[in-house]
């Protein structure tokens, strides 16, 4: 919903931020391989570290990295499908990645899989889509997309790492977090699915309306 709604305010951003890659002449498919590379590294060191908030900070970092493979792509002019599909795969794994690090240090793994369930058929629920009708990708500004899913890893961590501050168990946090995750991820899939309908009905009476009409 976010990047829906405020992507022309915050493209030139990431433009803005992307610019020492563009010098580097690295690729956007280098720029989202090593976005994956830091998110898991910074997954491997939680397990090691165990600390929350160091986790949502390093995650925060790891992430913004990832997301300026679209402004190297728009910039350098290297904007292509088969990188948007490969861009779109390492999302998944990303989300994979932390969910099932949180998973191991908390011992939460079913939380964790309702969490990560919810978002696969959020973008599966677009995606689906598309196989059956032409759809516009940015149309779909829906509730508990995936900015939004990072924002709330990012900040579930840093309030759990916070939370023995206010005399609560740092893994409370987790445990509620991963459950509102699964909930609202769940919910936008929902969403999606209703909103496909719509448009799937509609492009099936169009499709009944020509054959009746027959040949001109």
């Amino acid at each position: 919903m976010i990047d829906g709604l405020f992507k022309r305010h915050i493209d030139p951003l990431w433009e803005s931020l992307s610019t020492p890659l563009v010098r580097a002449r690295m690729t956007p498919n280098q720029v989202t391989a090593t976005g994956l590379v830091l998110i898991c590294l910074a997954s491997l060191a939680y397990l090691w570290h165990g600390n929350a908030a160091l986790f949502g900070v390093t995650l925060a970092v790891s992430f913004a990295f990832d997301a300026l493979d679209g402004a190297v792509a728009r910039r350098r002019d290297m904007c292509t499908r088969s990188g948007g599909y490969f861009d779109a795969m390492v999302d998944r794994y990303q989300e994979l990645v932390v969910l099932a690090a949180i998973a191991a240090a908390q011992d939460m793994w079913g939380l964790a899989l309702f969490a990560f369930s919810g978002g696969v058929l959020t973008s599966y629920a677009k995606a689906r889509t598309a196989i059956e009708i032409p759809i516009s990708n940015e149309a779909w500004p829906d509730f508990f997309e995936r900015l939004e899913r990072i924002i709330f890893l990012c900040a579930m961590l840093l309030a759990a790492g916070a939370a023995p501050l206010a005399g609560i168990a740092g893994a409370s946090v987790i445990a509620a977090g991963l459950g509102v995750y699964g909930v609202l991820s769940h919910l936008t899939a929902v969403q999606r699915m209703r909103r496909a309908v719509g448009l799937l009905r509609a492009a099936d009476s169009d499709n009944t309306r020509q054959e009746e009409a027959g040949p001109e």
